[in-house]
């Protein structure tokens, strides 16, 4: 009569675990773009990986280079600068001076002051982006229905160190050297995309842990399997946002690469800015693979019993327990492994999420064993003590307050002999006790 009742419940329950893995993939794609494109400091340091990276610096200063020859008559500026007899050559020179330019900024982008110049430029050119996705900007900014960097800065610098003459700027024409960004139609998309990620990062976030609390929640009397669910959810979370890097790398590198040399480099630039993606999806799959941990030692599994059996004394004293879980928690909070940790919000659901699991693990383990491991008589304690102090101690029964089942007190006390809390002769001791306690064994009928 009531498994059409049960089937139902269990369905619906499994309904909201699906809706939050769902909710979970979008949060994680929404917490990377939202970190990447609109957190400074994110962004700076992506940037300053990119210059690192070989195959982008390589691509930059060829870029730099072609702006230099399309922009700017080199062979006429060096025959200007030659002698009558020798003009002839300007062109050859010309030629030989571009792979020279190549190899010249490649070297002052490996600079080390140079990449810390690009770094700052990095963090105002990402203020003024901000400013463009409100509304607008100067250095970056909408004109003629484009978002643009202008790299005429780094191309001066190039037309410097290669020797041409160091009259490049006032040579250049408006459009050299600019990197497009974003084109017209695509720039009202990216405002939108980015009014909409402020709050829909952390907001999803919020959603798919609470659809996880709700479905175990409701799944009374079953919730370990409903815990071990959403572990599994997110683990297959995380596993799809990192299954969707790598596909939608294959298209960007695919789409933009339109020749061999430079596909090198897209890749990079790929690789290093979902980086903070494959950090996020590691740390949803971490969550679940805790998660799952903590369904197994909620189980009947021989080693989830035995671990809760240790760890009964323990969880019965609410001073150790708590203070325990504090201590885990201000170690996690100063770790900080992922960037949920690192923000307020998210962080107290964590640890609140945390607190609500621990209870239910201590209350568990009262119901299992009331009697804990570490309700040891007074003399027993003082014995051991004084062990540990180097003196030597009386070896002291434990009197018959302990539990009523002497199989049990057998295993606590040989618990507390493989820890080495009791010596060989005190767990002697402690066993002759129990069974002279537990009385003659009856004999078996005949």
């Amino acid at each position: 009569m009531s498994t059409p009742d049960v089937r139902p419940h269990r369905g619906g329950v499994y309904a909201l675990v699906v809706a939050a893995t769902v909710t979970a993939v979008l949060a994680v794609l929404a917490i990377w773009v939202q970190r990447q494109v609109l957190d400074g400091d994110n962004w700076t340091a992506s940037s300053s990986r990119l210059l690192e990276d070989p195959a982008v610096r390589t691509a930059v200063a060829g870029y730099l280079v072609d702006q230099l020859y399309a922009n700017v008559d080199v062979a006429g500026e060096l025959r200007a600068r030659l002698p009558a007899q020798t003009k002839g050559l300007a062109g050859p020179a010309a030629g030989a001076l571009r792979n020279v330019a190549g190899n010249l900024a490649i070297q002052a982008l490996e600079r080390p002051r140079v990449q810390a110049a690009w770094e700052q430029a990095n963090r105002r050119a990402h203020a003024r982006l901000i400013q463009v996705l409100d509304g607008g900007g100067s250095v970056v900014g909408t004109a003629n229905g484009t978002v643009s960097l202008d790299l005429r800065g780094l191309l001066t610098e190039l037309d410097n160190r290669a020797g041409i003459g160091g009259r490049l700027a006032g040579r250049l024409p408006p459009g050299a050297a600019n990197l497009v960004v974003l084109r017209s139609n695509q720039l009202k998309t990216a405002q939108n995309v980015a009014s909409a990620l402020r709050p829909l990062a952390i907001g999803l976030t919020a959603l798919a842990l609470l659809l996880y609390a709700l479905a175990m929640w409701l799944a009374r009397g079953w919730r370990r399997q409903a815990l071990r669910a959403s572990g599994v959810g997110l683990i297959v979370a995380g596993v799809a946002a990192l299954l969707a890097r790598r596909a939608g790398g294959d298209q960007v590198v695919d789409a933009l690469a339109t020749t061999a040399a430079v596909r090198p480099a897209i890749a990079s630039v790929w690789r290093i800015e979902t980086s903070l993606l494959q950090n996020v999806a590691q740390a949803t799959i971490a969550y679940g693979v805790v998660g799952v941990l903590a369904a197994w030692l909620a189980g009947p599994t021989s080693w989830a019993v035995a671990t809760r059996r240790s760890l009964a004394p323990y969880l019965r004293d609410p001073a150790w327990a708590w203070g325990g879980l504090a201590v885990v928690v201000l170690l996690l909070l100063a770790w900080a492994p992922t960037q949920a940790l690192r923000q307020p919000v998210t962080a107290l659901l964590l640890i609140a999420i945390l607190a609500v699991g621990f209870e239910a693990l201590r209350r568990q383990t009262a119901r299992e064993f009331p009697e804990g491991e570490r309700r040891l008589s007074a003399q027993l304690r003082m014995a051991v003590s004084r062990r540990g102090n180097g003196a030597t101690a009386p070896v002291v029964p434990v009197p018959a307050a302990a539990p009523a089942d002497p199989v049990d007190r057998l295993e606590r006390v040989a618990a507390l002999h493989e820890r080495g809390v009791l010596s060989d002769e005190e767990f002697v001791a402690e066993k002759r006790a129990i069974l002279d306690a537990a009385g003659p064994v009856p004999a078996a009928p005949a």
